[in-house]
């Protein structure tokens, strides 16, 4: 368990390093014969989604049910030190996938057990997605609000021996699960409101009508998760927009500037604030060994530490 004072502590070291990762590579000393050699490696950068699977360690989570059709559930990720002694913040994630139901939460386990492994309590979603029956808009979303609202009232005390703070919450999500996560994160109000620290967007799709002209697989994707085009469904395409609607209190993107998937422009021109990691790929955000990775665990420790 991470307590209050050592989050700040932890989250001014993680800052730090963001910078110093950015400057230089990491030092390594390594043995040549009988001398000792120093040389330089370099954190990993444009990632592959075949790497993400690579980086996952056994999973030990535990498997919950938010609702009642077989998605509907979610996998807690407990600190390894979790006590009574003090409440664990908790970041709710939501995983991307061109919310196709070909792509569910597993590619981003390593990321989870990570966050985990930091000192933040993990409630990653499985939603309902384009080709699943009540899947797409706004079935999808309308999943991610019932986890959200699973996890604010329940998850305190439904482990046993196990106290999550609900009232110090970060919700974020990656791709289109960086869409969900601040459509969800626009709809908490009062109390609810409150709970939620901050929303995170992972290169998140902002601008549904600007993303669905564009000509890779992940964009063409969008007319089946909308069930149409924007010239058929205007409307629809504003109300699944983030940059369209009001952005939830402190939100943040995060973007790579070498991302193919979902271009810099959605997070540019989307009027919320954002930060932009030079030779950042699309995966690199939930992929551990990267500089983006470090950049959103400092992100994550301020807000958690406020």
């Amino acid at each position: 368990m991470i307590k209050n004072r050592n989050i700040k502590q932890l989250a001014a070291m993680l800052c730090a390093a963001v910078l110093a990762s950015c400057a230089a590579p990491i030092p390594e000393r390594v043995s040549a014969g009988s001398e000792s050699v120093t040389t330089a490696v370099s954190m990993p950068v444009n990632v592959s989604y075949s790497s993400l699977l690579a980086e996952a360690q056994a999973d030990n989570s535990l498997k919950l049910a938010y609702g009642n059709e077989p998605l509907q559930f979610g996998r807690l990720y407990l600190p390894p030190e979790t006590t009574t002694a003090a409440a664990t913040p908790l970041l709710v994630f939501i995983h991307g996938g061109c919310w196709l139901n070909a792509y569910d939460m597993v590619h981003s386990t390593a990321f989870s057990q990570a966050v985990a492994k930091a000192g933040i309590a993990v409630w990653s979603l499985e939603y309902r997605r384009s080709g699943d029956a009540g899947g797409g808009w706004p079935g999808s979303l309308d999943d991610v609000l019932a986890g959200l609202a699973f996890a604010r009232q329940n998850l305190a005390t439904l482990v046993p021996g196990v106290t999550l703070d609900q009232h110090n919450i970060v919700l974020a999500g990656h791709s289109a699960g960086g869409q969900l996560a601040l459509l969800a994160g626009a709809q908490q109000q009062g109390a609810q409101r409150n709970a939620v620290r901050g929303v995170i967007g992972l290169a998140a799709i902002t601008n549904l009508l600007t993303y669905a002209q564009g000509g890779n697989s992940c964009q063409r994707a969008t007319t089946q998760f909308m069930a149409g085009t924007p010239q058929q469904w205007p409307g629809r395409y504003l109300l699944a927009s983030p940059a369209m609607q009001p952005a939830p209190a402190k939100s943040l993107l995060l973007q790579g500037s070498n991302d193919s998937i979902v271009p810099v422009d959605q997070a540019s021109d989307s009027g919320m604030p954002y930060r932009l990691v030079e030779e950042a790929g699309h995966f690199d955000w939930i992929h551990p060994q990267t500089k983006a990775y470090t950049q959103f665990l400092a992100t994550l420790m301020e807000l958690v530490a406020q």
